[in-house]
């Protein structure tokens, strides 16, 4: 299952190892544990530290599907059930690094965080192996349990526990439990796991009174995206102090599994991008802050932002570069029904809903992309536009006419997601022409329907339009001086990857020209 190719890159990885390392596997009977055992072993040759061990741990291990990873013989709490190969097998890799003396990269803060737990927690996230999301979510809980000997996390394929998937109605993935209970579904990073974590056990949040603070920045970036980057690279080129703080670099556009409209680039993905910017982005000092939020932002000649983690950056100025999420319907039953039927991602979720019927709200690119990917996998796809016509690219609406699965419905309301059970069953909607109410049946839900700015940090620090964008001038200035915007977050028009590295570039500049005139 392991190529040379793969054996030669984790023979690289694997060098610095400062540890033996032991894949143990339950014992016992599974028409997949051949494949699961051959796995183990061609990977334990990349290095002689890493070893196979076939033992019953029953009581730890839930099928012989399942192995853990023990380092000089002791517990790492990680798990993993079923065969992480596909987008899980970073994750593989990452635990295995992480667990024999590779850095866990996470911020000081957070770190902090997680090491006060003095519970047992046991997280179980259940992914699918073609899910770009999933392996966030499991690398987070893994490095989880690398840092707490409290805390034990285990990945389940859905695809090889499908009595578990139906014992737990789940619809869609990443879908994570803690102790038994639902803790969170669908795409999350590690700072938003952490905050769930907080409101769970708040005590968890005490500050360090030796946490390190940062010297005065003169440019600090919040997100990680197109713009953040861009706008990084260019103060880091200037000499300045910098700083970028996100909740996960690459933001949108690491969901983005197509892109072939970024000049130069014939094609690429998400993530390949992502990885790209940052690969650029770390050949300059720059200070990274990652699976963080501002929280507040104090405006003056000089700015106090104040992070998820409780420490406070002071900075000379701000470009804001939050980017965007996915836009909510904000009908009864959507919220409820999130991961049992509701998604926004086609790709992780999609085959969970396998020759069954499924709808997509939402005729602009997103939708139609969305419903071309999906028509290879259900059942039936049906599309509701709210307006008379859909607004998707011609190329895309010609591609879409030509599946004999798909049903487009034009002119219709949303009005609210319908469920039994704890699953989806039928969507209502007003036909807007007559204002008649009609129900369709369907197993799932895909929304597309475009994004909202995170400006929320923004409100009443600088001007907002009537769409929550940061209004900005032709040089990505904000009604704040030393405060600038770049990206989707801000009225630019036309949100592009390619607009926003340019947006992010100019308001780094003009953050530039406002050092040299004011500090």
């Amino acid at each position: 299952m392991i190529t040379p190719d793969i054996i030669t890159a984790l023979q690289q990885y694997t060098q610095n190892m400062t540890a033996p390392l032991s894949f143990v596997l339950q014992t016992g009977e599974h028409s997949k544990r051949a494949e699961l055992l051959q796995f183990l072993t061609d990977f334990s040759t990349a290095n002689s530290l890493i070893s196979v061990v076939e033992q019953d741990l029953s009581d730890t291990l839930r099928s012989p599907l399942s192995f853990t990873l023990l380092v000089n013989n002791e517990p790492t709490g990680v798990i993993f059930s079923g065969i992480p190969s596909g987008h899980e097998f970073n994750s593989l890799v990452l635990a295995v690094l992480n667990a024999t003396g590779t850095p866990i990269k996470l911020d000081e803060g957070l770190q902090k965080i997680i090491k006060r737990v003095d519970v047992p927690l046991k997280f179980e996230a259940y992914i699918s192996l073609s899910c770009h999301n999933c392996p966030d979510v499991v690398q987070a809980l893994n490095q989880f349990a690398l840092l707490n000997p409290h805390i034990q996390a285990e990945m389940i394929d859905g695809g090889l526990y499908p009595d578990l998937i139906e014992q737990n109605n789940i619809q869609g993935v990443p879908s994570v439990y803690l102790n038994g209970e639902v803790f969170a579904n669908g795409k999350i990073d590690t700072g938003a796991l952490i905050e769930k974590l907080l409101v769970l056990y708040p005590q968890l949040s005490q500050q360090s009174a030796d946490a390190p603070a940062l010297p005065l920045q003169d440019v600090t970036v919040l997100g990680g995206g197109p713009a953040g980057v861009s706008a990084a690279i260019y103060a880091a080129r200037k000499g300045l102090n910098v700083t970028v703080i996100a909740e996960r670099f690459g933001g949108q556009v690491k969901d983005t599994m197509g892109i072939e409209n970024l000049i130069s680039i014939s094609s690429t993905t998400g993530p390949a991008l992502t990885g790209a910017m940052m690969h650029h982005l770390n050949d300059y000092e720059v200070t990274l802050k990652e699976h963080l939020r501002v929280e507040r932002i104090e405006p003056g000649h000089i700015k106090t932002l104040t992070l998820s983690s409780g420490e406070q950056i002071q900075s000379k100025s701000v470009i804001i570069a939050t980017g965007a999420k996915w836009r909510e319907l904000g009908v009864p039953g959507e919220k409820e029904n999130i991961g049992n039927g509701v998604a926004y991602c086609p790709h992780c979720d999609g085959p969970f809903f396998k020759g069954k019927d499924v709808a997509v709200i939402g005729g602009g690119n997103s939708g139609i992309e969305a419903a071309l990917d999906l028509a290879g996998i259900v059942k039936s796809v049906t599309v509701f536009e709210f307006l008379p016509e859909l607004k998707a690219d011609k190329v895309l609406v010609d591609q879409l006419a030509k599946r004999k699965n798909v049903t487009i419905i034009k002119n219709a309301a949303s009005k609210e997601v319908l469920a039994t059970n704890g699953k989806v069953t039928a969507l209502q909607y007003e036909d807007r022409a007559t204002g008649e109410i009609h129900e369709q049946a369907l197993d799932g839900i895909f929304v597309q329907i475009g994004l909202l700015p995170n400006s929320q940090i923004a409100d009443g620090v600088v001007e907002l339009s009537p769409y929550k964008e940061i209004i900005i001038n032709e040089r990505g200035e904000t009604s704040q001086p030393g405060i600038f915007a770049a990206g989707d977050v801000s009225t630019v028009p036309y949100k592009q990857i390619v607009i926003s590295m340019g947006e992010g570039a100019k308001a780094s500049l003009s953050a530039f020209d406002y050092l040299l005139k004011n500090h």
